[in-house]
């Protein structure tokens, strides 16, 4: 059976001979992932199908620079990403940036403390919880955000998520560590309870 990298790669090398149905079928493969992951740093589907284009233009017109350093997704993702933040700080949506000094990261759990409950009362409270958590993801600044989503919500590794956010594990580990503990501040009042 052929690999998803080994297909993206014989793709790539049509639509960089000037096969467009190639990349059409790149396009394709990915459309889904590339416009949830930015649904989920902006939260408005119809912008982030707006954004998704944009994303698979810039993808296309820079594709004869793409040297398969890295997966074509990869590439891929880190385009949206940067097109997503810049979308964002033009329209003054992104959050001031708050750097502060981490060394411990990985250090936070939540999920003993959630549990599946039945009645009326628990229901409410994991809602609660949950529209804490989106309201926090909501405000924290645009790298953070990323971060946690790609590591938290897609499973993503440390080095991958280094490599699409072009910076060093250790950045991740600290930016991971800031997230969870502003979600933490916010939802511990509410687990107390």
């Amino acid at each position: 059976m052929t690999s998803e990298p080994s297909i993206d790669n014989a793709l790539v090398t049509r639509a960089q001979q000037g096969d467009k149905r190639a990349f059409e079928l790149l396009m394709l493969r990915h459309q889904h992932k590339i416009v949830a992951l930015i649904t989920r740093m902006i939260r408005d589907p119809h912008e982030a199908l707006d954004i998704s284009q944009e994303v698979f233009i810039k993808a296309y017109q820079g594709l004869a620079k793409f040297r398969g350093e890295s997966s074509f997704y990869t590439w891929l993702y880190r385009i949206a990403i940067n097109t997503t933040k810049n979308v964002m700080a033009i329209q003054s949506r992104r959050p001031p940036n708050i750097d502060i000094d981490v060394e411990v990261a990985e250090t936070q759990s939540y999920g003993e403390k959630l549990h599946d409950y039945s009645d009326p009362e628990h229901e409410l409270l994991s809602e609660e919880i949950a529209a804490t958590i989106q309201a926090t993801l909501d405000s924290l600044p645009i790298d953070l955000r990323t971060t946690i989503i790609m590591r938290e919500i897609e499973g993503k590794s440390y080095a991958e998520i280094a490599q699409a956010m072009s910076c060093p594990i250790g950045t991740v580990r600290s930016r991971l560590f800031r997230a969870r503990d502003a979600i933490e501040k916010q939802i511990r009042p509410l687990l107390e309870t």
